[in-house]
């Protein structure tokens, strides 16, 4: 007991260290998956796919009773239908998607080198109605969550590949503004997502425990209970921001994009399984 513990502080000490420092990604990412699995040395790692529920097995059963009769399944639907309509030039989203018929989830989100920015899926698919000349939908609006749900349940069980070129200054910038920004404490209540996330993992906060950070892109979007919806990743980072009482940016901003870019990175090898159901 005491030599775990002792693993899983140095293994704090060595995120911090990582927080400061601009080394590679791949040693920042093993530091996080080393720094869970000292902290829950009986959960196995794939098991972080399914957030909260890897580690809180009380919620886990309640949980698996809900995806008896998920309560996404209308959105999935919904979702289905827009993907299979057609534009006007008579081709769908999947001419937007190379390999989407397997699933392409687990790419996304991308640095995109001609923009200079990061991509996320819900922005490619704005980009593939704008291509074929149809206007945009409202980011965390029902029509885009609805698709992305699909998208998401398509590539259900592929692995999270997200490339950050380590030869390309462009997105190694916008991967450690990512990072930055897990990192920052803000708000009134000086809270960074790696307090609550990482440092307090599993602790209580009123009724509900805190759920991991490894793992959390996985199962997005989201339907949450207390909502009677379905949330995109994005509006889940408004939330929290809101709650620790700092100023939420915009949904699909710079800053909230690459958050997305560095928290998926974290989570490479954890199989895709949204869309999920939570509190």
């Amino acid at each position: 007991m005491i030599k775990a513990v002792t693993k899983w502080v140095m293994l704090l000490f060595a995120l911090w260290q990582c927080q400061a420092s601009f080394g590679s990604p791949s040693v920042d990412r093993d530091a996080f998956t080393a720094f869970f699995q000292a902290r829950f040395p009986d959960i196995p790692l794939a098991e972080y796919a399914n957030g909260i529920y890897a580690i809180d097995l009380d919620a886990r059963e309640q949980w698996q009773e809900i995806e008896i009769f998920p309560p996404y399944e209308f959105t999935l639907d919904q979702g289905r239908t827009l993907w299979e309509e057609k534009f006007a030039d008579g081709k769908t989203y999947a001419d937007c998607f190379v390999g989407s018929e397997s699933g392409v989830r687990q790419l996304y989100p991308m640095f995109d080198k001609s923009s200079g920015e990061v991509v996320t899926l819900e922005m490619a698919l704005n980009q593939c109605r704008e291509k074929h000349g149809l206007p945009s939908l409202e980011y965390g609006g029902e029509h885009l969550v609805a698709l992305s749900a699909f998208m998401a349940f398509q590539s259900r069980g592929n692995p999270i590949n997200v490339t950050v070129a380590t030869d390309d200054p462009d997105a190694l910038a916008a991967y450690e503004d990512g990072k930055r920004f897990y990192y920052t404490k803000r708000g009134q209540l000086n809270f960074s997502c790696f307090d609550c996330h990482v440092t307090s993992v599993g602790q209580y906060v009123r009724a509900d425990r805190l759920g991991p950070g490894l793992g959390q892109p996985t199962h997005f979007p989201v339907y949450r209970s207390k909502l009677g919806g379905m949330i995109s990743l994005h509006q889940r980072f408004y939330g929290c921001i809101r709650d620790v009482r700092a100023k939420p940016f915009e949904l699909q901003s710079r800053e909230y994009r690459n958050l997305e870019y560095f928290l998926t990175y974290m989570s490479n090898g954890l199989e895709v399984n949204g869309p999920g159901a939570r509190k």
